[in-house]
């Protein structure tokens, strides 16, 4: 991987007690950017953290200094070195004189795009996400070389500060071929991205930071006009993106939609439901979590259904190492509120997976074993042909078998969730025999024979607010756990216990689920002394129902009562 930073220049403009300690430091090659702020100490940010690199602090001079040695800050308040993709941003007060500045590094990174290279091939538009600092420039810069130089395609660059092609008006080589419009405001950039399609006929549009509604609708426009998009917006996963009024529409916007009685319920849903509203401009995104770790999308418009629909999402996980290698990790996540919850699959779309779950089910300790799971992927113009490794966590492990109800539940989402996360519950379609009733929350008020039920053979209903599979996951993971943390006690009370400890808890239990339980009747224990009373209470209240105590010594007993 080869960079060219052009760092020298960069020093050049600074003062020399700001420039000698870097031309000096070990870590100078891994620079991020250099903070000068008036009356404080000049301040080196590295990958390991910040450094200051005087005891004096800055004056006017020092800043005038740096200011005489660049270009014209323009209304976006940057600048930059000629023929250099350093960014020099300023800060102002409230008459608009300076009074600090960031230097930021510029590096030309040449080979950091190998990981999504089979998706340029594709000819698809693609959208970088991540947060700021992360590399996103880097990469749209590196894209328009290699499409440019090795693809040999028509490609114009909308540079609204300068930053991809670098300051004045020569083009950086980094870019390749490629050719660099510049923005005279950075609010007239959806202008500017409208006059190169129609000006200049290009096959390729790049354009970086995407972040007002203007400019999303141009984007919208130019791929409407059959012309590749390559892009970057902040945000760090595709839910942010959605969740943006401004920028939504990117990925199709979203609406909402009113449904009728008999396709609400049929799909078990609310009536009023988000849907999107039109195909995106991208379609593939791409989450820059880290620099040599890429979260891929390679179909927005079905991620973006799976999000609004709260089901499964596949999503490709892309890693480099220094070798230049890259890993492929597939995963599956399901959509709630903005936050993804990691599942292990059995079964993932376009791809072959072999492998089994070994989970030791035991009482008192849960095993949460690795399992290695060896995965082929191909992609879908066969340039990508590996065998990857993944290290999939289960769920959960659970010593017991229960029988759930579904009532006015999509029956297939809970089949989906039972099978995926490995859960040992089982449905019936009969109430009478179910150990737990799953129901909606709507529908569940209009039956009076189902609580009936459940009241009389002591059933807990649990009640979900729409039948989605994130809500399913939630409440069948709280039937279950409920019930491993009741036998998990029970199996701690028992322990360590002598002979008549054990009988006075072996006569608590069979009186509690042979006649309070199974026959609703009170029932009265044996007297007993107090320390064995006392286990006693703790055992009826692992059962949920309630106990007390009457008599008096050495004659006081356990009375107990149905719930």
């Amino acid at each position: 991987m080869l960079i060219a930073d052009d760092l020298d220049k960069l020093l050049e403009i600074l003062p020399d007690f700001v420039r000698n300690p870097l031309e000096q430091h070990k870590d100078r090659k891994a620079l991020i950017e250099v903070v000068m702020d008036l009356g404080r100490r000049p301040e080196a940010r590295f990958p390991s953290g910040p450094t200051y690199l005087s005891s004096r602090t800055i004056a006017w001079q020092d800043l005038d200094f740096c200011i005489r040695r660049i270009g014209n800050f323009s209304n976006d308040n940057r600048s930059g070195i000629e023929r250099t993709l350093h960014r020099i941003s300023s800060i102002r007060n409230r008459q608009g004189n300076i009074v600090g500045l960031t230097c930021r590094v510029g590096r030309a990174i040449f080979g950091t795009i190998s990981v999504i290279r089979d998706l340029l091939e594709r000819k698809d538009s693609i959208l970088l996400l991540g947060r700021p600092g992360v590399g996103k420039t880097t990469a749209v810069r590196e894209i328009a070389r290699i499409l440019a130089d090795e693809m040999e395609k028509r490609v114009v660059i909308i540079d609204t500060s300068n930053e991809i092609a670098g300051d004045g008006d020569i083009p950086h080589p980094a870019i390749g071929r490629a050719r660099r419009m510049q923005v005279v405001r950075p609010e007239l950039q959806h202008q500017v991205m409208i006059e190169a399609v129609e000006n200049h006929m290009p096959e390729v549009i790049i354009i970086d930071e995407i972040g007002t509604e203007l400019e999303a609708l141009a984007a919208r426009t130019i791929a409407e006009r059959g012309v590749q998009l390559v892009g970057t917006a902040h945000g760090n996963y595709l839910e942010s993106l959605i969740n943006n009024p401004l920028l939504a529409d990117l990925v199709g916007g979203i609406q909402y939609v009113t449904l009728g009685d008999d396709e609400a319920k049929r799909r078990g849903t609310q009536k009023s439901i988000l849907e999107r509203k039109a195909s995106p401009a991208f379609h593939v995104a791409i989450e820059i979590h880290e620099r040599n770790n890429w979260i891929v999308h390679e179909k927005v418009d079905q991620a973006v259904d799976q999000i609004l629909q709260g089901s499964f999402a596949l999503t490709q996980s892309r890693k480099t190492d220094q070798k230049g290698r890259v890993f492929i990790e597939c995963k599956q996540f399901i959509s709630n509120n903005s936050t993804l919850y990691k599942i292990p699959s059995k079964k993932l779309q376009n791809f072959s997976v072999r492998g089994s779950f070994n989970n030791s089910y035991s009482l008192s300790s849960v095993s949460n074993n690795d399992t290695d799971i060896y995965v082929s992927t191909k992609s879908s113009n066969n340039l990508v042909k590996s065998k990857k490794k993944i290290t999939v966590v289960p769920v959960a492990s659970y010593p017991c078998q229960m029988f759930i109800y579904p009532y006015f539940v999509n029956l297939q989402q809970v089949e989906a969730v039972i099978n995926t996360l490995n859960l040992p519950l089982f449905i019936t379609k009969d109430a009478m025999k179910a150990d737990a009733i799953l129901a909606l929350r709507s529908s569940v008020k209009q039956n009076n024979k189902l609580r009936s039920i459940a009241k009389t053979r002591n059933i807990t209903i649990y009640t979900i607010y729409s039948s989605t599979i994130p809500h399913i996951t939630h409440a069948l993971r709280k039937v279950l756990n409920l019930n491993l943390f009741s036998q998990i006690s029970c199996q701690q009370l028992y322990k360590n216990k002598n002979q008549e400890e054990l009988n006075a808890l072996e006569e608590a239990r069979e009186a509690i689920e042979k006649i309070v339980i199974e026959k609703k009747q009170i029932v009265e224990l044996l007297s007993c002394v107090a320390n064995l009373r006392k286990m006693q209470h703790h055992l009826v209240k692992l059962y949920n129902v309630k106990a007390r105590s009457f008599g008096e010594e050495p004659n006081r007993r356990l009375r107990i009562y149905p719930q």
